[in-house]
């Protein structure tokens, strides 16, 4: 009887429902949390995206669940609507836009060449995924990754590829929020310690309202 009483449990109990599928995101999930929490690596982009892969994760839990036969839908199926929707990228940018300071660019305009390397990330990434078998449109969708900008990359797949959309705004804040962990190593492969001792300082002090005009002009 007992047995029989454990063994409903179990059935009945999302453990049941386990697949090394599901093991393997929550795995994940927690090592970004572990990075997020411990090593600092952008918390607030590497936070929410762990949780939310923990969350969709979680057997017969239900919260991505379409509304269906009068029943509501699950809790992470009605905050996805804002990514669909296209409405947590324009308040990304307006947060983005917020925290930016944009002292170091009034001073040196010319830095502003540096932001165009990342277009040459867009090219190779729509070139490579061309080649791997993807459409122009999923290609651009993926492509756009190589900008480093990820409320554009989300805005630009509901548009074009809305199916990756899922894939691609983890893969793109994901990525971001790792560069402590990239970069480090590259810098090391492709700088000399002289050129890292470098210390970077702004050619002259830029007003307050130089820095209220730049963004509104």
């Amino acid at each position: 009887m007992i047995v029989d009483t454990l063994i409903k449990i179990w059935s009945e109990s999302g453990f049941s429902a386990l697949t090394w599928q599901h093991l393997v995101m929550i795995a994940v999930a927690c090592v970004l949390i572990y990075l997020a929490v411990v090593k600092k690596f952008e918390p607030m982009l590497l936070l929410p995206i762990a949780f939310g892969v923990l969350l969709a994760n979680l057997p017969l839990a239900g919260l991505m669940s379409e509304p269906a036969n009068g029943q509501p839908g699950g809790l992470l199926y009605y905050l996805y609507r804002g990514v669909k929707l296209g409405i947590y990228p324009s308040l990304i940018f307006m947060g983005i836009g917020a925290m930016t300071d944009f002292g170091p660019l009034i001073a040196r305009p010319s830095s502003l060449l540096m932001g165009a390397g990342a277009q040459f990330g867009v090219a190779m990434a729509f070139v490579i995924a061309i080649a791997l078998g993807f459409t122009p449109q999923e290609a651009s969708s993926i492509g756009i990754i190589g900008g480093a900008d990820g409320p554009t990359a989300i805005y630009l797949t509901t548009k074009l590829a809305p199916h990756l959309l899922p894939a691609i705004a983890i893969a793109a804040y994901s990525y971001m929020a790792l560069i402590p962990l990239i970069q480090p190593p590259l810098m090391r492969a492709l700088t000399t310690q002289k050129e890292r001792e470098i210390k970077m300082t702004q050619l002259r002090e830029v007003s307050k309202i130089e820095k209220i005009c730049f963004p509104v002009a």
